[in-house]
């Protein structure tokens, strides 16, 4: 009697902080509510199945409780009700996997007016990159990458010279407008995360991993990293700031470009 009540106390206090609980979801501030309606479809399913199941249970060691004289009834197997089991299971799993690869296809499918921006990943720090008037991102590599050229970005390359760097400062988005960022890390794993923003990805060294975003409300958010990259992953952190149009493109004139923060490690090095 008291391990069913324990097992229903169990199902109620998990209900309940689920529904009570503080530490929920923050505000949504991308065009990612699919991932937040998604994430609601799996409580719901997963949360229905805990609650039958451990209901059931509780309901068995009640029904079926030892008493003076009672005989267990022995089915090994019974093909019916292994049938119908098979069925909903099915029927769950596939609830599940559907919707997910619905928002997958729409994750994975990038805008044709995105603009790129490039986050570069460094034990430990978020680094960004910007493409200039061009409008296009310049050629970067790893063997390039040195103290003064933290992006690798290839100094012979005509069309990096007008890219906008950003270390170790905040990034500026605009609002309304889709961003593919190009993920790219040159040491370890890292993971860039913005709770807001919902969407979510690993910088893999060696590859350049990808992910898109439109940002729908005006705001300063925090740049996560949610992959273990060593001891200093928990202060692996940055900030960005969602600006209308007019002062993102304000903030954008105040920021150097390649050619600029490469100039006076040049000037230096002609000294020598």
């Amino acid at each position: 009697m008291a391990t069913a009540f324990i097992l229903v106390l169990v199902v109620v206090g998990s209900l309940l902080f689920h529904l009570l609980s503080p530490w929920y979801s923050t505000p949504i501030a991308s065009n990612w509510q699919s991932m937040d309606n998604l994430t609601s479809l799996t409580f719901v399913i997963t949360g229905t199945v805990f609650t039958l199941v451990v209901l059931f249970i509780a309901y068995c060691i009640f029904r079926f409780r030892h008493q003076e004289g009672r005989r267990a009834a022995y089915e090994p197997e019974n093909s019916k009700l292994e049938g119908w089991l098979t069925v909903i299971t099915a029927l769950g799993v596939a609830a599940l996997l559907i919707p997910g690869l619905f928002v997958w296809h729409q994750f994975v499918t990038v805008p044709a007016d995105a603009t790129e921006v490039e986050v570069v990943g460094q034990q430990w720090r978020f680094m960004y990159r910007l493409p200039g008037q061009d409008g296009k991102l310049g050629e970067a590599e790893t063997r390039f990458v040195t103290a003064d050229n933290p992006f690798g970005l290839n100094p012979a390359d005509a069309t990096g010279k007008d890219d906008v760097v950003i270390d170790s400062e905040d990034l500026h988005l605009p609002l309304g407008k889709p961003v593919k960022f190009l993920l790219r890390s040159i040491d370890v794993t890292h993971n860039f995360f913005v709770p807001e923003f919902r969407a979510k990805m690993d910088f893999l060294p060696g590859i350049v991993t990808h992910m898109w975003l439109t940002p729908t409300r005006t705001g300063t958010f925090d740049v996560l990293c949610a992959e273990l990259c060593g001891t200093g992953h928990s202060s692996m952190r940055s900030t960005v700031v969602v600006d209308t149009p007019a002062d993102y493109e304000k903030w954008l004139k105040t920021q150097k470009t390649f050619a600029q923060s490469a100039a006076p490690v040049r000037t230096l090095a002609q000294a020598q």
